[in-house]
């Protein structure tokens, strides 16, 4: 037994030595110190000796355990002594950082309620690409080549695109609407159809407190026998009392749109000032949310849908000016500035 004694010794004073950390010093007390450890189980082997060796072999144990613990303690203060040389010179009384929590961005909200409320009442949801070729942005849309309407949109036209379809000529644009989705949605399904298309525009406009050289848009679609004019305002109507409030009150204004017969623009009262005049409805008492009307038949026969058999209308609205109309804000460019102070509130 004196040979396992000093076999336990020579093993607790190896690992001793590799005790870095107090994962390793827990360890090392599990193995030797422990009730069920290397030194506790050579006493329990003590009663099994006959009784003439035990005086010796007693002693010689409690020098082991006595040993062992001294090194112990000795080892596991070293690791306090490091750890205290590694913080020397940190100032534990300085006040830890604050911990930022991310956020959505407003037009990120805005864009999730619109979702909300359209889907809520059975529309889908359709994307397509921001390069868009001429005749999905302007032609199917009863834009002509000669059309005045054209002038309407302050295009950025995209030179040798990755991919060109040979019957446009190359002519590619950064899409001025999400209005082509309307056309590619049709020309993929049949009626009836009930989707919504949001996404991002671009205009080569001069960049103001009221314009920007990209936004963000969602437009609408409903195509199935006999839609009318009245199941477009009634649609209408529901958005504004859902993303506004319920006092909502519209009008719609007889307004021209080349891919809409009739076609309307609709405001919604001023709720900043009650109806009664401010600087933000420049005192008319009324702000304008989006353009909307009935789908043109010229449109139908680009996509090969019968217009004596199918109607619908189509609705179109830019997210950052509901953004402004409904968080008060009167500068379209701080949307884009990522100013950490304007975002943290929303």
């Amino acid at each position: 037994m004196q040979e396992e004694i000093q076999k336990v010794k020579d093993e607790a004073t190896a690992s001793l030595r590799e005790i870095r950390t107090q994962e390793d010093a827990e360890n090392f007390r599990l193995r030797f110190l422990s009730r069920k450890g290397s030194v506790a189980q050579l006493f329990d082997r003590l009663k099994d000796i006959p009784k003439e060796d035990k005086p010796a072999l007693g002693k010689a144990l409690n020098e082991l355990r006595s040993f062992v613990e001294s090194e112990f303690d000795a080892a596991r203060g070293s690791i306090g002594s490091t750890a205290s040389r590694e913080t020397a010179g940190i100032d534990l009384s300085i006040p830890g950082r604050k911990r930022y929590l991310g956020r959505k961005h407003p037009l990120t909200q805005t864009a999730e309620e619109i979702k909300r409320i359209f889907t809520g009442i059975g529309f889908g949801i359709a994307d397509g690409p921001e390069i868009e070729d001429d005749y999905h942005n302007f032609e199917a849309l009863n834009f002509p080549p000669d059309h005045p309407a054209r002038d309407m949109q302050d295009t950025f036209f995209v030179k040798n695109p990755a991919q060109k379809d040979a019957n446009q000529n190359g002519k590619y644009v950064l899409r001025t609407h999400t209005s082509g989705v309307q056309i590619r949605v049709m020309e993929n399904n049949k009626p009836p159809l009930r989707v919504i298309m949001p996404g991002r525009v671009y205009r080569n406009e001069a960049i103001s407190a009221r314009s920007y050289c990209l936004f963000h848009q969602v437009e609408g679609l409903y195509v199935d026998k006999n839609v009318s004019l009245a199941e477009l305002k009634g649609t209408i109507s529901y958005f504004a009392k859902e993303f506004f409030n319920a006092e909502a009150k519209l009008r719609f204004r007889p307004s021209y749109f080349p891919f809409t017969e009739p076609s309307a623009e609709v405001d919604v009262n001023c709720f900043i000032c009650g109806g009664k005049g401010c600087k933000i409805c420049k005192y008319s008492g009324w702000l304008e949310i989006m353009g909307c009307g009935m789908v043109d038949p010229n449109v139908f026969k680009f996509v090969k849908y019968d217009d004596h058999e199918v109607s619908g209308f189509a609705f179109g609205m830019g997210i950052e000016r509901l953004a402004l109309l409904r968080y008060g804000i009167d500068d379209i460019r701080l949307f884009f500035e990522n100013d950490i102070r304007f975002l943290n509130q929303f």
